[in-house]
């Protein structure tokens, strides 16, 4: 059986997720944390702050402090909800949404250069067993926490 800690272990790092600094774009380095963020507020319709967090897994106080140095950045937008002042909703300014796309175009050509060494059926394949994992991991008893921890 092969050791598949070690496969993910691998992936991960080929993937690049161990790197400080994901990605590069309008003069800015994003950290990996930071462009998870982006492409959250990107993807949502004015999240709140805890909606974002809730998607990505993480705690209230640690997101915070990484919005508001996306704030200083100028990456990201923070007012206050409109119906309840108490919850502050998140966007991205035009510099924000330029940084998204960049990070999008950058992912989608290492992404399309990765699949263009295997052939369709193969691709395919990964695409349908990522898909499978994640509805598992989504399913499991410890899901969006590390393990034993």
């Amino acid at each position: 059986m092969e050791n598949v800690r070690e496969l993910f272990q691998i992936m991960t790092r080929r993937f690049g997720f161990l790197n400080k600094n994901c990605c590069s774009a309008g003069g800015l380095d994003i950290s990996l944390v930071q462009s998870h963020i982006i492409y959250e507020i990107d993807h949502q319709h004015k999240p709140s702050i805890q909606q974002v967090a809730d998607a990505l897994g993480t705690d209230i106080t640690t997101f915070s402090r990484q919005v508001q140095s996306l704030i200083k950045m100028n990456l990201v937008k923070k007012v206050p909800d409109p119906v309840d002042r108490r919850v502050y909703n998140l966007s991205l300014t035009a510099e924000g949404k330029y940084v998204a796309a960049t990070i999008d175009q950058q992912m989608s050509a290492y992404l399309g250069e990765v699949f263009s060494h295997m052939n369709e059926f193969e691709k395919e394949t990964v695409i349908r067993s990522i898909k499978l994992l994640n509805e598992a991991m989504a399913k499991s008893s410890q899901c969006c926490t590390t393990p034993l921890g």
